[in-house]
């Protein structure tokens, strides 16, 4: 076993959803093997049932399932405040990597791949996903223009106090301009709630979907020609 990796997510919750048993039973034991609780489910039908039963730290999704395909499952999870996903698929063109990113995945990753490379993409998807620890980060709210972001429970609360649902990469996005209002972002340094520069403007739309009063003239994420974004709203932490 890899002791690193399973000290790291020891027992977190993967569900592999692939229609492949070859692959499927690949990934279950390999990430058995890193410490990881793994379920698996071969089509949509069998992932809900596992997720109305039981508590999911990311999923892994293939797009190519028979019953409703990973682009339609993404988006369906993505409106009910899922756990992470990583999609998998063995179509690489990027219209189709950058329509995955938009219907809220949080990675994507092209067939065929090497086990230790998804590990790794796990990996890095719980650490930007998982609570904050350190004490300087100990911080539970961000409140801005009526809304509240809780860093604990990983919600969203609009000025009327009801949920909006965020993506985890959403989440991460806003929790970093929360974190530091006023300061100018270069595209790349968002990449950390994300994967591309391409899809960190993907991410930006949609937050601005969700918090702004009118999205096409943002006055809470702003962009500064040239150099990259900036979060203009007062917020208080608590």
């Amino acid at each position: 076993m890899n002791e690193t990796a399973s000290n790291a997510v020891e027992r977190r919750r993967i569900l592999v959803v692939e229609d492949d048993e070859e692959i499927r039973s690949l990934l279950s034991k390999y990430l058995s093997d890193c410490g990881f609780k793994v379920m698996l489910a071969g089509d949509g039908k069998q992932m809900d049932e596992l997720l109305a039963s039981s508590q999911v730290d990311l999923i892994v999704l293939d797009v190519n399932l028979p019953d409703e395909d990973g682009f339609s499952i993404c988006m369906r999870l993505r409106n009910t405040g899922s756990p992470p996903v990583i999609m998998l698929t063995a179509r690489g063109e990027d219209t189709d990597r950058i329509l995955g990113i938009e219907l809220g995945a949080d990675d994507y990753l092209v067939k065929p791949f090497v086990p230790r490379e998804l590990l790794a993409r796990i990996g890095a998807v719980l650490r930007r996903t998982a609570p904050d620890i350190e004490p300087s980060q100990q911080i539970n709210a961000y409140c801005f223009s009526g809304f509240v972001l809780n860093s604990s429970t990983r919600r969203l609360l609009g000025p009327t106090g009801v949920r909006v649902i965020l993506t985890s990469a959403e989440f991460d996005l806003l929790l970093t301009l929360c974190r530091n209002p006023g300061k100018i972002f270069a595209r790349d340094e968002l990449k950390a709630a994300s994967t591309t520069e391409r899809s960190v403007d993907i991410l930006i739309s949609r937050l601005r979907q969700k918090i702004e009063n009118d999205p096409r003239d943002p006055t809470l994420i702003q962009t500064i020609r040239s150099m990259g974004y900036t979060f203009t709203a007062k917020v208080s932490a608590h």
